[in-house]
């Protein structure tokens, strides 16, 4: 299996940064931005759509 990356963005600060999407969790759970702790659900700190789409693929949703 190939690994791959998806891009974050935390929707109050705009900070940017990679994921392994293996290394995330579920779309609906609460997560926090490393930079200024705002804390919403991961699929707000998505970048794109498609960022969201491989996040989904990866959990089964």
């Amino acid at each position: 299996m190939q690994e791959a990356w998806i891009q974050l963005q935390c929707p109050e600060c705009d900070e940017q940064w990679e994921a392994n999407p293996a290394d995330l969790h579920e779309p609906d759970e609460a997560f926090g931005c490393k930079n200024c702790e705002e804390r919403r659900p991961l699929s707000e700190f998505t970048k794109t759509a498609r960022d969201f789409e491989i996040l989904e693929e990866f959990h089964g949703s």
